[in-house]
Formats: structure tokens, sequence, C-alpha cells
């Protein structure tokens, strides 16, 4: 597994023209749009995963 994950597309226009950002970790920019955007991992939910009565997770 990666260290470091990469978006496949731009969450502003949809793109794929993604290129890292010199910003640091986790900065991306979109040469369709001209923005620029962070993705950061926060955690892991407390709740964790829920099972519905028919046992999928939900």
């Amino acid at each position: 597994m990666s260290e470091r994950a990469a978006p496949f597309y731009c969450p502003y226009c949809g793109d794929e023209d993604l290129r890292p950002s010199e910003q640091g970790h986790g900065a991306w920019e979109c040469a369709a749009c001209n923005r620029a955007f962070q993705l950061k991992f926060l955690g892991l939910l407390a709740r964790g995963l829920q099972q519905d009565h028919g046992g999928a997770e939900i």
C-alpha cells in the first residue's frame, strides 16, 4: 500500500489532468479548471462498520 494516495479526478470539475502541488503532502492542482485542493485522511470512525439485520455491512 502506498503512503500517498492519488485522486482520480478533480472534485470541482471532474477532469483527470491532476498534478501534485508544491504546497505539500496531499495537495493537488487541476490543469483543467486551474484550482488547487488538498486531500486529508481524518481517521477511522469510532463506531466502525455497522451491520443490518441481514448481515450486510452498511
